[in-house]
């Protein structure tokens, strides 16, 4: 299997990419005779023999050329994804096709220089018109590999825009299935029934709680990323309910500095995860269920809670946490990282920029 899997990358890389096979059977018919001619002189032409021969043989060393000019172009790309990044993205594939080029050209020009096969008239002042015609050749294929990556990227855009919003469409419904059903109303507004006749000022505060939770549900997710700032405000009316009916077996800790609330999350993450926390969890007042959610280094924010094991268990569906991947898969490079040990469960969350989706 390990020798398979060399194999296997040793393939990828020798193979070109599909645009770079496709500028390979374009670059063929007008480049090969061509630099053939500039290369060999006028016995190119004189038979039919030397015009196969000498064109057999340029086109052997355009493809060993070409081969690595695809990997640069390839890694290049790789390294600078953004389509904001076009223009230092071309100025280095132009760079790197002109050094791979010039030394290409250059050893291939003194061998023919040297060994006159087919009787080549090249010599080296004659190079100069080899260099120039390679330097054309060299913007031609710059420009074609940039516009092919930026609209490739924009299609990728474009289709990742819908993927978001579908994502958001998903979430929502997940969070309203999760929030507004029979069971969470029904404890609600037993919970509200019973402040409205013992504290009143209380069940004034509980209502205004909830319909903030409900309005942020409805309205925020509609959106792709949702400020950090904003998200602390919903996720302290959320648990402005939760600790309404719990008391103080649930507690809420709120470390997040300045710079990390100016960042950006998929909206309801917060919610999601503190949902979970409660509902895998036994949740009692001499034994409190903590939920921290801190900022540490690297734009990455902490949501930590302790385990508290349940005499019924709640069977995981990991929807929560799948919804939470799905968008981040789609937002950002960077994801989420869960980690727990025998009494605590953390996830680690990227902090975003305001349109990451735009690289």
């Amino acid at each position: 299997m390990r020798n398979w899997s060399v194999f296997n990358r040793l393939g990828k890389l020798i193979w070109l990419s599909l645009f770079g096979r496709w500028m390979y059977v374009l670059l063929l018919p007008w480049f090969v005779p061509t630099i053939s001619y500039l290369l060999i002189g006028d016995p190119y032409l004189e038979s039919f023999s030397n015009f196969l021969l000498g064109t057999l043989m340029v086109m052997l060393m355009t493809t060993l050329a070409f081969i690595p000019h695809d990997w640069a172009a390839q890694l290049i790309a790789d390294k600078y994804p953004s389509i904001h990044s076009s223009a230092k993205r071309a100025l280095l594939t132009a760079f790197a096709f002109f050094v791979l080029t010039a030394v290409y050209v250059s050893f291939y020009g003194w061998l023919i220089i040297r060994y006159r096969p087919l009787n080549a008239e090249l010599n080296f002042d004659k190079m100069l018109y080899v260099y120039l015609f390679e330097l054309l050749a060299i913007f031609l294929l710059t420009g074609l590999y940039e516009v092919n990556y930026s609209l490739k990227k924009w299609k990728e855009i474009k289709s990742n825009k819908e993927a978001i919003k579908k994502a958001g469409m998903q979430g929502q419904l997940q969070s309203l299935k999760s929030q507004v059903n029979p069971h969470f109303l029904f404890n609600s507004l037993n919970t509200l029934s019973a402040l409205i006749t013992d504290e009143p000022e209380r069940a004034e505060q509980f209502v205004d709680e909830m319909a903030k939770v409900y309005r942020y549900l409805l309205q925020t997710n509609q959106h792709e990323l949702t400020p950090l700032s904003k998200e602390i405000k919903f996720i302290q009316s959320y648990y402005h309910l939760l600790r309404t009916r719990y008391d103080t077996g649930l507690e809420l800790v709120i470390d997040v500095n300045e710079a990390a609330l100016a960042s950006y999350i998929p909206p309801l993450t917060l919610q999601l995860l503190v949902e979970n926390a409660v509902k895998h969890n036994s949740i009692l007042e001499k034994n409190p269920l903590y939920i921290i959610i801190t900022s540490i280094g690297n734009d990455m924010l902490e949501v930590k809670n302790n385990l508290l094991g349940k005499s019924t268990p709640v069977k995981s569906t990991k929807l929560g946490l799948a919804n939470i991947h799905a968008k981040y898969q789609i937002l950002s490079e960077r994801q989420p990282v869960v980690d727990f040990g025998p009494d605590y469960f953390k996830v680690l969350l990227p902090l975003l920029t305001e349109k990451p989706v735009h690289q």
